[in-house]
């Protein structure tokens, strides 16, 4: 039986690019927004170390957009988020989070916007497409919500200006990282933006017709496979170091902004009303209960990322568990996110966490593992051209 053979029903969509995938390796899916999504290309150290040395092209068709148009556009969107979206710029994205009427986040996803009164959500994994088109039955706001034909492609790592100059020329290494420009290739649509899930140096390629999905993937491998490019997938190593939430993971709706450092994105005394306001407001006065926090834990390193949230003890006392684990060939230590008691969480605090392995020591550290200041992401394109050339 062919691998393409394989699936849970019709009801599991497949990307414009999973024919693709399937002929340059793709060994094993999971489900993500209701979709496969490729994870594992083989090994998946050797995929990191092609992410941070080279390039890789991920397939995350899987990032679906939520399309929202109409004359109160904009007031809906900010409807939908504490962060303060007034002076955000056409042509620009913005990392925001989505929260219910609880404070809880619904989805931490990239905010686009293409017109004064057009906007993407690139969602991560969860149905904020349901969400907003309940919310906008009752805001009494003009708005039009749906899902549009559209499928990302992630190009990361310090190569990824490199090919992307090949492929749209000089132009493409102005952009700045956080926005985005709408242009084609051979034809076809598409939408570039300076974006990735990977803290490394990278382009988000939204597909703006699914019907180029094979022949868009051909043609970006072919110009960068002389330049290193391989094909890849998202990278729980790369993210982990990066300290990026992983929704379901490390986030989900009983998770506050507050507990995850992220108040930074949420903007409580502006005038507009969003959904959560009243309740993150409270929540910022009476403070937390847990936070989270990384760890460095002790013992072998670890084959492969933890499948279940493991249980973190301190004097005996169960205070957290940990989200997101996994063993960094390039700093040599199994790193996790966790989330603890505030009473755990302060720096160099000892803990003890129960792997699939056994009881283990752990120790409370500083988040992100590596460049902490997302220098390497932000880097401008056209001065690591330069430096590589």
């Amino acid at each position: 039986m062919q691998l393409q053979d394989f699936g849970f029903g019709t009801q599991i969509r497949k990307s414009p690019y999973f024919d693709a995938t399937v002929r340059w390796g793709a060994q094993g899916f999971s489900v993500y927004n209701h979709m496969y999504i490729p994870r594992d290309f083989g090994d998946p150290e050797q995929n990191f170390w092609n992410l941070v040395n080279d390039a890789i092209l991920c397939d995350v068709g899987v990032e679906r957009q939520v399309e929202i148009t109409g004359p109160d556009a904009a007031k809906f969107v900010q409807m939908l988020t504490p962060r303060d979206l007034s002076n955000m710029a056409v042509g620009q994205c913005k990392y925001v989070l989505i929260t219910n009427a609880e404070g809880g986040i619904l989805n931490d996803p990239i905010l686009l916007r293409l017109a004064e009164n057009h906007f993407w959500i690139s969602l991560a994994d969860s149905d904020i497409l349901l969400w907003a088109q309940g919310v906008a039955v009752h805001s009494g706001l003009d708005v039009s919500i749906s899902e549009p034909d559209v499928s990302p492609l992630q190009l990361q790592g310090p190569k990824s200006g490199e090919i992307m100059q090949a492929l749209f020329g000089d132009e493409i290494l102005n952009l700045r990282y956080y926005w985005f420009t709408e242009t084609e290739l051979d034809g076809i649509p598409l939408l570039v933006s300076r974006t990735g899930w990977s803290s490394e140096l990278g382009y988000e390629i939204y597909l703006r017709d699914g019907a180029y999905g094979d022949a868009l993937w051909e043609r970006i491998m072919a110009v960068g496979m002389p330049m290193g490019l391989k094909p890849g997938h998202t990278s729980s190593i790369r993210r982990i170091e990066g300290g990026m939430l992983s929704y379901h993971a490390d986030a989900d709706v009983s998770t506050n902004p507050f507990e995850l450092g992220l108040d930074r994105l949420c903007n409580l005394d502006m005038e507009a009303e969003f959904i959560g306001k009243f309740a993150l407001q409270r929540i910022r006065d009476n403070g937390v209960a847990r936070n989270q926090v990384g760890l460095i834990i002790e013992g072998e390193p670890m084959r492969g990322p933890n499948t279940t949230f493991w249980t973190i003890n301190h004097d005996g006392e169960i205070v957290g568990k940990v989200t997101s684990a996994v063993y960094s060939p390039r700093l040599k230590k199994n790193i996790a996110l966790a989330m603890v008691a505030v009473e755990a969480a302060e720096l160099g605090t000892e803990l003890q966490v129960m792997t699939q392995s056994g009881e283990t020591t752990a120790t409370v550290v500083e988040k992100p593992f590596f460049d902490p200041r997302k220098q390497i992401a932000a880097t401008g394109a056209a001065q690591t051209v330069q430096a590589t050339a």
